[in-house]
């Protein structure tokens, strides 16, 4: 049975990006490919932590509903204490159904918990379509309980799209529920100034005392 957000994509999100983009086949629409989740645990490293890596592995799957796969160094590096075939996290691959639930528990309940969120920056496209994103709190997820947390950790989250462009990728997550923080509004006489190409407001201020 498809997803909750996967029915919108194929009701809704669809129809929305071929009235806005102009696509000819719907089988040119952008959509969402795999979601990948990684965590990183220092302390695998610098302390040869084995239970900080069975924590990680055991919260990623609770939140992801999949059984992670263990990341390991692949060559020595003697400055970062770092030897090869080293355990050093944890990652995770989603795609079809788990990939859509995994996206809308994200959108829906895990980012409006984070403090003074004030939605997500527009310059983390990697300029072919794909989203990266930080996480510093493990907790923001309702499936973890606060209880049992015994350190902070973090994580990676790069949502893969098919879409070509970043702003085909960014009409197509907008579509999806992705908050996006709004780019800051500009004085109006300064947008009135720069309208008729005249000098912004400071500068026209400074010149006039000089």
């Amino acid at each position: 049975m498809p997803s909750r957000l996967q029915e919108h994509y194929k009701q809704k999100v669809i129809a929305a990006l071929v009235t806005a983009r102009g696509y000819k086949n719907p089988l040119e629409v952008p959509k969402l490919e795999k979601i990948v989740i990684t965590m990183g645990v220092p302390t695998a490293v610098t302390k040869n932590d084995k239970a900080a890596v069975d924590e990680a592995v055991k919260e990623l799957a609770t939140i992801s509903g999949q059984k992670p796969v263990l990341c390991v160094s692949t060559k020595n590096i003697a400055n970062f204490q770092l030897r090869k075939d080293q355990i050093i996290g944890c990652r995770v691959t989603l795609r079809g159904r788990r990939m859509y639930e995994f996206f809308d528990r994200l959108v829906s309940a895990a980012l409006p918990r984070i403090r003074d969120f004030r939605g997500l920056p527009l310059r983390s496209f990697d300029g072919r379509g794909n989203y990266s994103l930080g996480i510093t709190e493990q907790s923001i997820f309702p499936e973890i309980d606060m209880d049992k947390i015994k350190r902070q950790q973090g994580m990676h989250v790069t949502i893969v799209t098919s879409a070509r462009t970043n702003e085909e990728a960014k009409l197509l997550l907008q579509e999806m529920g992705m908050p996006f923080a709004r780019p800051a509004a500009k004085p109006a006489a300064e947008a009135k100034a720069q309208a008729k190409g005249e000098p912004k407001v400071e500068a026209a201020v400074e010149a006039k005392k000089e």
